[in-house]
């Protein structure tokens, strides 16, 4: 799995013209899945991002977590992450899973995060979303649950 995490101050996803997810201060992470992406990947990264230290403390020192400041997440699913450009002028998407398992494995995410008391809203699977969001900071960190090899 593959994760753009933006730290925001508000953000809002709409699919033809009407909002289905809107967050205030928190994260929105692009969410990518790949073939053989499995549940303990999904685990490892709603682990690891409900509880990065990315927003400041009254010492302008980022040590505090999503939890720490009651933060939300919108979670928007993005095959793209996954497309290739090394070769040729068109994205190859083949290291995107199919979609029945990247929905799956996008769903159970947001579970999981949901899980350990996080408000999660989300874009919808498979749609055209127009995503707009005010970028605190800029913080912007791309996360994997698997070492490049």
């Amino acid at each position: 799995m593959k994760v753009v995490l933006q730290r925001s101050k508000e953000a809002k996803v709409e699919v033809a013209d009407s909002v289905v997810g809107k967050i205030t201060k928190g994260f929105v992470l692009l969410v990518g899945v790949t073939h053989e992406d499995t549940e303990e990947d999904a685990a490892y990264l709603a682990e690891k991002i409900v509880h990065l230290r990315v927003f400041e403390d009254e010492n302008e020192k980022m040590n505090y977590s999503l939890k720490d400041v009651s933060g939300e997440i919108l979670s928007v699913s993005q095959f793209t992450l996954y497309g290739d450009t090394r070769k040729g002028r068109r994205p190859n998407f083949m290291n995107a899973a199919k979609p029945d398992h990247a929905l799956s494995i996008y769903n159970r995410f947001n579970e999981l995060l949901s899980e350990q008391g996080i408000h999660v809203e989300t874009g919808e699977f498979g749609a055209m979303m127009d995503v707009s969001l005010i970028n605190d900071g800029p913080v912007t960190l791309i996360m994997e649950s698997k070492k490049e090899s």
